[in-house]
C-alpha cells in the first residue's frame, strides 16, 4: 500500500443510548427517536444535575473469565456483532496479521470511588478494583476476544480518541503492520468526568441542542463503536463488498487552551485539510460532514465558522449527539460508523435539538431526514488540549 491507499470497511458494530446494534441505531436515527434523559445512571446529588445519554439495553453475557468494566462490555459489544459480520475472514489469517486499535477516555478507571476514598482516609482497601483496572485495557480486552496477536494499542486522547483509533489503523494498514484491524472506541458514563464536566458549567440539565442559538451545554452518553478494516486491495482480490472505504485521516493539535478550542479553529482547520489531502479529495467532494456539535457555546461557534469558511453552503452539517450524547473516547468511532451508513444509504439524520440558526455559527443543520448525493463524507472530532481529528470515508465502488 502507499500513502494514501484506503482502507475497506468490511463491518460495524455500535451500541449507544438509540439502541444496541447498528441496525437499531439507523432505524431510531432515521426515526428521529429521542431517548428518554436519565440522570440516575450518574446517580448524581447536585441541585441542578446535567442530563445524560444512557445504554438501556442490557448488555450480552460474553464467555470471558475476568471481570469485565462497563467500558469493555461496551467494547465488546459492538465488537461482536462487527465480528459476526467478518467472522470467516478472521478465521482465514493468522493471528499476528490482525491489529486491534480502540480510543477511551474514562476507560472504567473513574468509578472505583470508594476504594480511593478508603485509601485516603488511611486505611488499606481491597485491590480488587485495582485489579479490575489493570486487567481492563480496552485494547487488550477486544484482542484477546478475536485472538489477534498483531499491534494492540489503546489510544486516550480524550474526545478525539475513537477517531484517532480509526486513523492510526489506516495507517497500520498502509505501513503493512496488519491485514485486518479491529478499530474503534468506547466510553462508560462515569461520575467523576460527569461531575468535571458539570464543574465547567458545560452540561446541560435539558436536552442538548448542537449549534441552535438557544443551546446551553452537553449531555454526556456512552456507548461503542467499531469498524473492521481490511486493506482495499486484498478485499478487492476476495471479491468482497463492504460497506464503504476510510480515505484519509488528518490530524491538529494548537494547544491554544486545556480546554477550549482555538478561537480561529486553527487546530481543526488543519486536521480537515489533511484529511482532504490524505484522502486526495477536496471540499467539493464530500457529500456531507458529521461535526462534533457538542452543544457547548464556544465548541459550536467556532466549529461552524470552520465548516461555514472551508465547505460549501449546500453541504449538509449534522450533529448526531443530539441523539447520543457526548460518547467522549467513543464518540468519533461512533459517528464514522453513522457516517458511512448514512453515504451508503444516500440520507443523514436531522440534527436533533436544532431549531433556531445562530449566526454566530454561519452553519444551519438540517431539520429532517435529507438525501444526499456524492461520494465522501467527512467526520471530525475536537478534543481537550486542543487535538482535533478528521476522517474522510468514501463509497465502495
Amino acid at each position: 500500500m502507499t500513502d494514501r491507499d484506503r482502507a475497506a470497511v468490511v463491518a460495524t458494530g455500535c451500541i449507544c443510548a438509540l439502541g444496541a446494534t447498528v441496525r437499531a441505531v439507523l432505524r431510531e436515527l432515521y426515526a428521529g427517536t429521542i431517548q428518554t434523559l436519565d440522570r440516575s445512571a450518574v446517580r448524581s446529588t447536585l441541585d441542578k444535575a446535567p442530563a445524560v445519554f444512557s445504554v438501556t439495553a442490557p448488555l450480552p453475557q460474553l464467555p470471558l473469565p475476568k471481570t469485565l468494566t462497563r467500558t469493555s462490555h461496551l467494547a465488546l459489544t459492538a465488537v461482536s456483532e462487527a465480528a459476526g459480520q467478518v467472522g470467516d475472514r478472521l478465521r482465514e489469517l493468522p493471528a499476528t496479521r490482525i491489529g486491534v486499535c480502540f480510543g477511551t477516555t474514562v476507560g472504567g478507571t473513574l468509578n472505583d470511588e470508594a476504594f480511593y476514598r478508603a485509601f485516603h482516609a488511611g486505611r488499606e482497601p481491597e485491590p480488587t478494583a485495582v485489579s479490575v483496572y489493570l486487567a481492563n485495557d480496552v485494547a487488550t480486552v477486544v484482542a484477546d476476544f478475536v485472538g489477534a496477536r498483531g499491534p494492540v494499542l489503546t489510544v486516550a486522547d480524550a474526545c478525539a480518541s475513537g477517531g484517532d483509533a480509526l486513523g492510526l489503523a489506516l495507517a497500520w494498514l498502509r505501513q503493512g503492520e496488519c491485514d485486518l484491524v479491529v478499530a474503534g472506541g468506547a466510553d462508560e458514563l462515569a461520575r467523576f468526568a460527569y461531575l468535571g464536566f458539570a464543574s465547567m458549567s458545560n452540561s446541560s440539565t435539558r436536552r442538548c441542542r448542537p449549534f441552535d442559538l438557544e443551546r446551553e451545554g452537553l449531555n454526556l452518553g456512552e456507548g461503542a463503536g467499531v469498524i473492521v478494516l481490511e486493506r482495499e486491495e486484498s478485499a478487492r482480490r476476495r471479491g468482497a463488498a463492504p460497506l464503504g472505504l476510510l480515505s484519509g485521516c488528518g490530524w491538529g493539535a494548537d494547544a491554544y487552551h486545556p480546554t477550549a478550542p482555538h478561537p480561529g479553529g486553527r487546530g481543526l482547520r488543519s486536521a480537515i485539510s489533511g484529511a482532504l489531502r490524505d484522502a486526495d479529495l477536496t471540499v467539493e467532494d464530500i457529500a456531507f460532514v458529521n461535526a462534533h456539535g457538542t452543544g457547548t457555546r464556544e465548541n459550536d461557534r467556532i466549529e461552524g465558522q470552520v465548516l461555514a469558511d472551508l465547505f460549501p453552503e449546500s453541504t449538509p452539517v449534522v450533529s448526531t449527539k443530539g441523539f447520543t450524547g457526548h460518547t467522549l473516547g467513543a464518540a468519533g468511532a461512533i459517528e464514522a460508523v453513522l457516517a458511512v451508513h448514512n453515504l451508503f444509504d444516500g440520507k443523514v439524520p436531522c440534527c436533533a435539538g436544532f431549531v433556531t440558526p445562530d449566526p454566530e455559527c454561519r452553519v444551519v443543520p438540517p431539520t429532517a431526514v435529507t438525501e444526499v448525493n456524492g461520494g465522501a463524507a467527512l467526520s471530525d472530532s475536537l478534543a481537550f488540549g486542543g487535538t482535533n481529528t478528521a476522517l474522510v470515508l468514501e463509497r465502495w465502488a
